[in-house]
């Protein structure tokens, strides 16, 4: 005959269970194992508050979200929370006019080039590939008129074509400049465009505004009305019939 034997635990906790089989004339080995395992599963207070501890896990917070201060908290130990977006959406973005020069398209460094600020998180609204002439040439650098090394500038850039960008985003004016590197570019830190892909100054891959309002002006130079496009979100992928 089997007989099941019952350890009360006490407490708040359910009282566990131990099952013993064995012949109905073992009677006093029941006795003694009744004693052992009621000493073995005894359990103290602080086991108990551990076990609790243990079991009142809380779900991880949002990222985003605002704890609950206490009441009694002094006000100024109350930290405000700004959510990132909306702090993005109230920047101002800028234009900018990026220029793969005439050795970089030659060099086949365009993509390279694209895929740098695409990472950035930039928005390219205008490209195209395009033989500049020489009165173009001369009123986009006109500021270095006075230079010597002017008239190879500009035989230089009208050589062979060059791929026109127009790129926006918020600070993208000063970030193209850190994308793009020194102007020397044995002086161009290593990572940036010209400090990776380019050794002379006069074949230094690529041109980028110094400014907003440079900007503006180079766009408007370098590509006509209705070339700039407005950016759409894709709602539906294109059905082919």
């Amino acid at each position: 005959m089997m007989e099941t034997l019952a350890v009360a635990l006490g407490g708040a906790i359910p009282s566990p269970r131990v099952a013993c089989f064995l012949p109905s004339s073992s009677s006093s080995s029941v006795s003694s194992l009744t004693a052992r395992n009621s000493v073995s599963l005894s359990y103290s207070a602080s086991n108990l508050t551990l076990h609790r501890n243990l079991a009142a896990f809380q779900p991880p917070s949002h990222l985003f979200s605002c704890p609950k201060s206490s009441p009694h908290a002094p006000k100024n130990s109350r930290k405000t929370h700004v959510f990132l977006p909306h702090l993005v959406a109230s920047l101002e973005v800028e234009q900018t006019y990026i220029m793969v020069k005439p050795d970089g398209v030659q060099r086949g460094l365009v993509g390279e080039i694209i895929s740098r600020f695409e990472k950035k998180g930039f928005k390219l609204t205008g490209l195209k590939l395009f033989r500049c002439p020489k009165e173009l040439a001369e009123e986009h650098y006109k500021e270095l008129q006075s230079k010597p090394f002017f008239p190879k500038l500009i035989n230089y850039i009208t050589s062979g074509p060059v791929v026109c960008m127009a790129w926006e985003g918020v600070g993208v004016v000063a970030s193209a400049r850190k994308l793009i590197g020194a102007t020397n570019p044995l002086q161009a830190e290593p990572g940036t465009i010209r400090g990776d892909l380019a050794v002379q100054t006069g074949r230094n891959v690529v041109h980028g505004s110094d400014s907003p309002e440079n900007g503006k002006r180079e766009i408007g130079l370098w590509f006509k009305e209705g070339e700039i496009c407005e950016w759409i979100p894709v709602q539906e992928p294109w059905v082919i019939e």
